[in-house]
């Protein structure tokens, strides 16, 4: 399970799509870019295969939860 979630725009127009975001992840700090279509950039270091699949899937989860429903 992730942990310390934080994101923010690249933009400093907030209704561009682009986000900046980082966690930790078995006491290692991950970061990178979240697109619009939901593809993720990492920045740095990258996680084992065999984590990465699930980190993306939480990602998308807190990412659908806090940029796009809520901006309803």
């Amino acid at each position: 399970m992730l942990s310390h979630f934080q994101f923010k725009s690249l933009f400093e127009n907030k209704n561009m799509p682009g986000w900046q975001f980082s966690f930790y992840f078995k006491r290692q700090k991950f970061s990178g870019i979240y697109h619009q279509d939901g593809s993720v950039e990492w920045a740095g270091v990258n996680p084992e295969k065999e984590d990465e699949t699930d980190l993306i899937k939480q990602l998308h989860e807190l990412m659908l939860f806090h940029v796009y429903d809520n901006q309803r």
